[in-house]
């Protein structure tokens, strides 16, 4: 399990897994233990990009939906994934690892502004890259920018870091008898209507047929057996 199958990924985390057992806000453990797993890919070579959701601070969908302004709301999501960029960046560095952290809205004083070159360069020079505020506009989720900044980048794969062991065709925290998928191809996901990620998501990846596995998080070593290659959770990608 030394190996790693991909040279540059793209992890998708949420920001509901930096909360752990909390009801909101970022635990201290899950923080401290999402950044030695990242640190042991990077230290087997692997170059590491990663764009963080907000939702353990503000979801913007959820903002709207009880009256505000969805644009106003979005941007307050946008911003609540840079607190959780500037958490993950500080629990890294730590570790003794460099990061850089940039943003889709300009934030100048404590990130660099997005810039694809010097993103690159960035991974080049090994360092830990950091998305944060999604695309830098509304209506669009962090999984839309997942897979923008991973095309951008030339990731190899989309490794979506979840709270379940994979896809299933039902939720199996309320249906003890839903079904896991190991393999599906983009059309599957679109067409059964599998949240996974959003169907923007999904179809830029499926135009570019940039592989996504989706993989549970929570099992301690995970992430590094993905980047070996070996079978977890589900792969998703073209026929």
């Amino acid at each position: 399990m030394s190996e790693p199958t991909y040279r540059r990924v793209l992890i998708k985390l949420s920001g509901e897994a930096l909360q752990g057992d909390q009801e909101y806000g970022i635990s201290p453990v899950s923080l401290e233990g999402f950044a030695r797993e990242i640190c042991e890919i990077q230290q087997l070579g692997v170059q590491v990009a990663i764009v963080i959701g907000g939702g353990n601070i503000f979801r913007g969908v959820a903002g709207s939906t009880a009256g505000m302004d969805r644009a106003s709301a979005d941007y307050m999501g946008m911003l609540a994934t840079v607190i959780n960029g500037l958490a993950l960046q500080d629990a890294i560095e730590q570790i003794g690892v460099q990061t850089r952290m940039q943003t889709a809205l300009e934030i100048k004083e404590i990130a660099e502004p997005y810039i694809r070159r010097r993103a690159m360069r960035h991974l080049e020079k090994d360092r830990v890259v950091i998305f944060g505020a999604g695309t830098g506009n509304p209506y669009f989720t962090t999984d839309t920018a997942a897979a923008l900044r991973a095309m951008e980048c030339h990731a190899e794969v989309i490794l979506k870091a979840t709270n379940v062991d994979g896809v299933y065709d039902d939720d199996p925290e309320t249906n003890p008898a839903a079904q896991r998928y190991d393999r599906l191809t983009y059309i599957d996901v679109l067409s059964k209507n599998l949240r996974v990620m959003d169907s923007t998501a999904v179809s830029l990846c499926m135009d570019n047929e940039l592989p996504i596995i989706v993989f549970d998080l929570n099992r301690p070593g995970n992430m590094k057996r993905v980047i070996c290659g070996q079978e977890l959770g589900t792969w998703i990608g073209p026929e």
